[in-house]
């Protein structure tokens, strides 16, 4: 006769010589809900029994109980009280709601992150041909309700693009497939895929999602596509004073604190604006382009960086026309530094006795404050020097949002680099799991020299193609094709009229000035998600670039007519 005791949930097995099983438990189980437990082998762990479950208690009837029952005979046979085995499972009561799903009888894929690499992953999936028994229901989970056009947040700030033309709603996106959108925020994994290294598939999920809301959806196939978020830890005052720039809410907090630096600037007739920006990569420099053209002669913007060049992976195409494009604007680069701490340097008083009634913008402006941030050498041969700011942005570093998962006492559930990046195999599933696909910021795939991809929309796009049709071929037990990444090439936005472009299959060019702005807003503009989308896009732009015609038109006749009468 075996006994086990597990340690967790107090779930006792006995196991006579007879097939028979008895189960006690201090905890109160559903009717007809069972447990699978796994054993530790020389060949990874194997099932062991699936087996009903009885309470000791009267039967518990809550809908709202989890069904989830999983763990493991330890080979430590002293392990437990009374020299009983140990086991571990994860025998726990849940609370919340359970997701329904319309149809329970096909693929249930539940898709984490509405950025590039989610949000093209379901349409991906909605664009495929299906077997009528075998196309997936899916659901995608985000904490925002708009998708976010992140290469185009800087054209926010210059006023090219309103927010809905960046930033749709899942709602209009998915309005005519049958994806289904919750707005929500991840809080915890609880994958079972990993106990099924070896033999049949048997589990009847691949595991469940908690939200924070207390839903709980099972699953048959998981992608994470989260993402990531800054990373403000890396300097004293950086999470206090700094904002960053990588989602909708960041551009519209800056393009506020903008606003209110000119109301004041001009209104009082103050010394220039003083913007800082810490970190010179693409995102840094775009962000000096786009700000030190929108301010013209009313700021000056001071660009950190620890390299002694901008840009440092760009092409050299790029990176010359981002110096000279910054040289020719009241634009500083403070290269070779880094930022040790940023503190406030004071407050400043605004005087509302000329604000007109009710303007809220005048109110906020009294209260702006001004920063100071130390500089250290990171070359030999520079001396230690502080800058002002009335704004300091924040482009440095940035940290994957990957939710915790159940914690494990044998193994480790969802591997994880010390990047936070969740490690995948060449064909984008989550090593050790079949059922988890992981793509965009929160994956760390590593190309054929071992080198782990950067995460740009460029990676996310062609990662969500080939995470959809590896879903379709993993549902339908087709092989699942390697991942490969072609590199395209690489942009960059460098005011209204000026970006610049080096495409891959060119060597040496680089396209730039007006005619790499509007190439660089086509390819944009083809990239967006839906063709309806598209369309609504594409005529808006054409408005305003007739109109912005017209008035340079008209202002050109204005200034002829007046240069001919002197």
């Amino acid at each position: 006769m075996l006994s086990a005791v597990c340690s967790n949930c107090s779930l006792r097995v006995t196991e006579a010589t007879s097939p028979l099983m008895r189960i006690k438990t201090s905890v109160p189980w559903k009717n007809n809900d069972s447990a699978y437990f796994y054993k530790p082998t020389s060949r990874g762990i194997e099932q062991w029994k699936r087996l009903p479950l009885w309470s000791s208690k009267r039967r518990h009837s809550n809908p709202l109980f989890s069904r989830e029952s999983f763990g493991y005979i330890s080979g430590n046979n002293n392990s437990g009280r009374n020299g009983e085995n140990k086991i571990v499972c994860f025998a726990s009561r849940e609370t919340g709601s359970i997701y329904t799903w319309p149809d329970n009888q096909k693929p249930r894929v539940c898709i984490l992150g509405g950025g590039f690499g989610g949000l093209y992953t379901a349409l991906r999936l909605e664009s495929l041909e299906w077997p009528d028994d075998k196309k997936p229901q899916v659901l995608l989970v985000d904490q925002s309700e708009n998708f976010v056009f992140k290469p185009m947040l800087y054209e926010l700030l210059s006023g090219e693009v309103d927010a809905w033309e960046i930033a749709p709603s899942f709602k209009d996106l998915l309005e005519n497939t049958n994806v289904k959108f919750v707005k929500d925020k991840v809080k915890i994994l609880k994958p079972s895929d990993y106990l099924l290294e070896k033999g049949p598939e048997i589990l009847k999920s691949g595991g469940t999602v908690h939200l924070e809301s207390g839903i709980i959806v099972e699953y048959d196939w998981l992608v994470l596509a989260l993402g990531a978020e800054a990373k403000l830890d890396l300097v004293p005052g950086a999470a206090e004073y700094a904002l960053p720039f990588s989602t909708l809410d960041d551009a519209l907090k800056v393009d506020k604190m903008l606003t209110l630096l000119e109301r004041r600037q001009f209104e009082n007739n103050s010394s220039p604006i003083h913007i800082a920006i810490v970190g010179c990569g693409y995102s840094g420099v775009e962000l000096a382009a786009t700000i030190s053209e929108r301010l013209q002669n009313k700021g000056i913007v001071k660009a950190v960086n620890a390299s002694t060049t901008i840009c440092p992976t760009a092409p050299p195409g790029n990176r010359e026309t981002a110096l000279r494009v910054l040289s020719s604007r009241n634009t500083q680069l403070f290269l070779g530094y880094f930022v040790r701490c940023i503190r406030e340097f004071s407050s400043i008083d605004i005087s509302e006795e000329n604000s007109p009634p009710g303007e809220d913008v005048n109110k906020q402006a009294k209260g702006l404050k001004k920063f100071i941030l130390e500089l250290q050498p990171a070359e030999k041969g520079l001396e230690s020097q502080n800058l002002e700011a009335d704004l300091v942005l924040w482009t440095v570093g940035s940290k994957p949002l990957i939710p915790q998962s159940e914690p494990f006492e044998y193994m480790q559930v969802i591997p994880i680099n010390g990047r936070g990046q969740v490690e995948t195999d060449e064909t984008l599933r989550v090593k050790g799991h079949r059922r988890i696909f992981a793509i965009g910021d929160s994956a760390a795939f590593r190309d054929s020299a071992g080198k782990i991809l950067p995460s740009t929309a460029q990676v996310a796009f062609q990662q969500a193609d080939f995470t959809g049709w590896n879903l379709w071929a993993a549902i339908n037990n087709r092989p699942l094709l390697p991942f490969r990444f072609q590199n395209l090439g690489e942009m960059m936005t460098l005011g209204r009229n000026d970006a610049a472009i080096s495409p891959s299959f060119i060597e040496g060019f680089t396209l730039d000035g007006p005619l790499g702005h509007a190439a660089r807003k086509m390819a944009y503009l083809l990239r967006l998600p839906s063709d309806e989308h598209k369309v609504k896009v594409g005529m808006s732009w054409l408005a305003k670039s007739a109109v912005e015609s017209v008035a340079s038109f008209q202002n050109t006749f204005i200034e002829t007519f007046i240069s001919s009468k002197r």
